[in-house]
């Protein structure tokens, strides 16, 4: 049996314009499933069978979250969310329990085509995956649906610090020590303010605790020249991607009107959609 995957994903707000590009392409991978836990009740036109929405108010999030816990977490704003992001396989196993491998992510993502490079062999091997080569991305990484993993936030120095402060502390990458872990540093000779996770898997991985996998499979920025067809996502007609994350593209452009069905192929300039 293919191991299942889940992505969990909350969102409080109006979905933005990019909202239909990826539930388009989560469409095209049909054997992942998109949990959605959001306080939005507007209907998605057209909602894929693996796209999952669950209504859950803000407030009830943060209480089953300190429930969970057992102890009253800082949860006032929807981005502190992110903090937690390594905690969810052991704060919702009620929404994850019957996946192998369970991930976080965001809606800011186009999707290509996830198993060409996510695929059992690599499933197999690893515990954790991110698609960086560098940390761990809260845009994507996957982690394996089992104890030692779920709990693995517990073995940081910080993490109820993390929890019941207000701040966002970026608990679920590096802790903004983003150029050190891209300058190849090692995790031991990073300082930060607290253990992120990236400081603790890579510590486990050294250890041979876990076994964790850290490649580049996504593109963020404002490269242009990408093409999404049919599901597949390649850059300069050539190299094949998992995904594009839209983190700086969102800030240059909004479309002046949405078409009302997103079309099977379309090309990413460095500021603009447009169907090819």
């Amino acid at each position: 049996m293919k191991p299942r995957i889940a992505i969990l994903i909350f969102w409080y707000g109006p979905y933005p314009w990019y909202f239909k590009y990826f539930i388009h392409s989560c469409r095209y991978n049909p054997d992942i499933d998109f949990i959605i836990v959001t306080g939005n009740e507007e209907k998605i036109m057209d909602q894929p069978p693996n796209v999952i929405l669950i209504y859950k108010t803000f407030e009830e999030t943060r209480n089953e979250i300190s429930a969970r816990l057992g102890f009253a977490v800082s949860l006032d704003y929807p981005y502190k969310l992110c903090d937690f992001r390594p905690a969810y396989g052991f704060l919702f196993p009620e929404l994850l329990d019957r996946y192998d491998f369970w991930g976080h992510g965001d809606i800011d993502v186009i999707y290509g085509n996830i198993k060409a490079f996510i695929d059992t062999a690599l499933l197999k091997t690893f515990d954790l995956i991110s698609v960086r080569d560098d940390y761990i991305s809260s845009w994507f990484t996957l982690y394996r649906n089992i104890d030692k993993v779920n709990t693995l936030f517990k073995e940081t120095k910080n993490y109820i610090q993390v929890f019941t402060h207000a701040k966002y502390f970026n608990f679920d990458e590096t802790n903004f020590c983003f150029g050190d872990f891209t300058a190849g540093k090692t995790f031991s000779d990073i300082p930060s303010e607290i253990e992120s996770m990236t400081h603790a898997v890579k510590k486990r991985h050294a250890e041979k605790q876990i076994q964790a996998y850290f490649d580049l499979h996504a593109l963020e920025g404002l490269p242009g020249e990408l093409k999404w067809e049919m599901g597949s996502l390649t850059y300069k007609g050539e190299f094949e991607i998992l995904l594009y994350h839209l983190l700086e593209f969102k800030k240059i452009y909004s479309p002046e009107y949405m078409p009302a069905n997103i079309p099977e192929r379309f090309y990413i300039s460095h500021d603009k959609i447009y169907e090819i």
